[in-house]
């Protein structure tokens, strides 16, 4: 099955997620990805919303002009995914599509809960495994995606 103009195929996205493993994963490493994002995100003028999670704990939040109550869903939607499956959403998407089906069709999960769209983002600490998530909401699903991304390779001091 065709993945679609722009998105990513699936052995991308599981390469790109054992290059972004962190070592720990604190408070402030959520605030200082957040706040990066944050700055990004103005510098495109992207209308998103942000969210950090840890072990259940929202540590950041963020909000930029011409995003709306819909991206709050979209974050829980996405968030959802990432934790359940311990892949990016655009991951679980994707293996979907490759396999010649639907995220929707093979897993039968909720659509109001759960949404396989590209913008959530696992943080996983090396040798622990999945503690949370960074998700963005506002963007086509693979920019969604990229900016996290590209704000994770800056903060682990990765070069892209």
């Amino acid at each position: 099955m065709p993945t679609g103009p722009g998105f990513p195929s699936l052995a991308r996205l599981s390469a790109e997620e054992e290059e972004l493993q962190f070592s720990t994963f604190t408070n402030d490493d959520a605030w200082e990805l957040g706040s990066a994002l944050v700055a990004a995100a103005r510098a495109q003028r992207a209308p998103v919303a942000i969210d950090v999670r840890r072990s259940g704990h929202q540590l950041f939040k963020a909000v930029l002009p011409g995003a709306t109550p819909d991206n709050d869903s979209w974050i829980e939607r996405k968030a959802r995914v990432a934790q359940r499956f311990g892949h990016s959403s655009l991951y679980v998407g994707q293996r979907s599509r490759e396999a010649g089906t639907t995220f929707e069709a093979e897993f039968a999960l909720d659509p109001q809960q759960y949404a396989a769209h590209g913008g959530a983002v696992p943080v996983v600490v090396r040798s622990v495994g999945p503690v949370g998530v960074v998700v963005v909401s506002g963007l086509p699903q693979v920019a969604d995606h990229l900016m996290v991304v590209a704000a994770m390779r800056a903060h682990l001091g990765l070069s892209r």
